[in-house]
């Protein structure tokens, strides 16, 4: 067995990374800069801690399967384990029909990783060492070597993965060592979400547990409901290129009534906030490329540090669940994995992800991306699907199948599903998309 990997960054991707490497590995040492306390709070390295945050079905498979015992302890803590029967899904101007699915985990971001990190602090081969910046990358005869950190001294490595998130320097990092830099394919969406945690009225959300509204041509405001633990509920608004919710309570308010549907007004209607409000901004779609150039041995990339989407569609969890399921898979064959060949398995693992956010970022018209006949032929059969949702929950729960990374994308095209669609939508049967109008942009909060 190789005798140590070093993680960067003690969030959901290197916890997941530390988890994988533990079974290769002599020792796993994690590396992060802020102070990781035991209680469930947001830290200043996950700026999004505080906002929703969705384990879409197929992350929650593969946590199971990593900590089995996860999950009872989350439920213990407050964590929920809703139906998505009692989920209202509002995408695309559409009331999709309701569907029975297993239970979805919903919990406050700082409390699944809290519990999360405490399962890895058990595993008697990884240790994770706080209060820790990583100044660059040691390298030599062409391998990296380890890193240098602040305070030292500098820690040696078999392998590093750099799971440091959307902010890593490791492009910096290969500049100042000589080795090839990895390209990146970026698409610009300028979204900014306003998030507060509120005490919803008993009957604000009449029985369900969650409520996604997605904007729709013409008005791109969306915004999502969901239960934490305490009793609270946490609620999001967002929108694109300068248009999102302000931070003061009235204008939050005003801002949900505009929405494409009212669901998200009429819950915050007689809600008490239990904290300020606070804005988050995500400029663009990120994934580097180093599948496309010879990088350094001793070095992988993993989490946003490789992909990162638009955080509005709730796939980042999972995608860096899928990552690290991979490179499970590659070092159960190679110790030593190639680097190359190793980012083309870890980005064919959520390539997925990466096309469901950038089709749905493509409806806005200010998205500047490839807009190709195929591009636009499966954005028009998407759109049919949506409105055969409105009315048939088996079309309704296998697109929730699909986008939740469980089924293939190709699951929409089999003929039996097809003709479900197509049979959905024949005139008259299928309800036509919300269209409210367009609305007048909010100032910057």
């Amino acid at each position: 067995m190789p005798a140590h990997a070093v993680v960067l960054g003690a969030g959901m991707a290197g916890l997941l990374a530390a988890r994988v490497l533990s079974e290769t590995f002599d020792h796993v040492t994690v590396l992060d800069r802020d102070t990781l306390r035991a209680s469930a709070e947001p830290r200043r390295g996950v700026p999004q801690g505080p906002f929703p945050h969705a384990l879409l079905p197929r992350g929650r498979r593969i946590l199971d399967d990593l900590f089995p015992d996860l999950v009872d302890g989350l439920l213990r803590d407050g964590a929920i384990e809703g139906p998505v029967e009692r989920f209202r899904f509002l995408l695309a101007g559409i009331r999709f029909a309701r569907f029975s699915e297993g239970g979805s985990l919903l919990c406050s971001r700082p409390l699944l990783e809290t519990h999360v990190r405490a399962a890895v602090r058990t595993l008697p081969t990884v240790t994770i060492v706080d209060r820790c910046t990583v100044l660059g990358l040691l390298a030599e005869h062409g391998r990296v070597t380890g890193v240098r950190t602040d305070p030292g001294p500098a820690v040696a490595a078999d392998l590093v993965v750099d799971a440091s998130g959307r902010t890593s320097r490791a492009d910096v990092w290969l500049r100042e060592l000589g080795f090839a830099v990895p390209p990146q394919d970026s698409v610009r969406v300028e979204v900014a979400y306003t998030c507060g945690r509120f005490r919803l009225r008993d009957d604000g959300l009449d029985g369900d547990e969650v409520v996604l509204v997605s904007g729709v041509p013409g008005n791109s405001r969306s915004g999502a409901v969901f239960p934490v633990e305490g009793g609270d509920h946490l609620v999001s608004l967002g929108g694109t290129f300068g248009d999102h919710a302000p931070t003061e309570l009235d204008g939050f308010h005003r801002f949900a009534a505009t929405l494409p549907f009212p669901d998200i007004a009429d819950a915050l209607a007689g809600a008490e906030p239990r904290e300020p409000l606070r804005t988050m901004r995500f400029t663009e779609n990120r994934r580097r490329r180093p599948d496309t150039v010879d990088g350094p041995p001793g070095l992988l990339l993993l989490g946003d540090a490789l992909c990162s989407v638009n955080p509005v569609y709730g796939q980042g969890m999972t995608m860096a669940a899928l990552q690290a399921e991979e490179l499970r898979r590659v070092l159960a064959r190679d110790t030593d994995p190639q680097p190359r060949r190793t980012h083309r398995r870890l980005l064919r693992a959520t390539a997925v992800g990466w096309d469901n956010a950038i089709g749905a970022d493509s409806t806005d018209p200010r998205v500047e991306v490839d807009r190709g006949r195929a591009a636009v032929l499966v954005g028009r059969w998407v759109a049919r699907v949506q409105r055969a949702a409105g009315v048939d929950p088996h079309v309704a729960r296998t697109f929730f199948q699909v986008t939740g990374l469980v089924d293939p994308p190709q699951t929409l095209l089999r003929p039996g599903f097809v003709v479900r669609v197509l049979r959905a939508t024949r005139r008259g049967a299928a309800p036509e998309p919300a269209a409210p109008p367009a609305v007048r942009a909010q100032s910057r909060a």
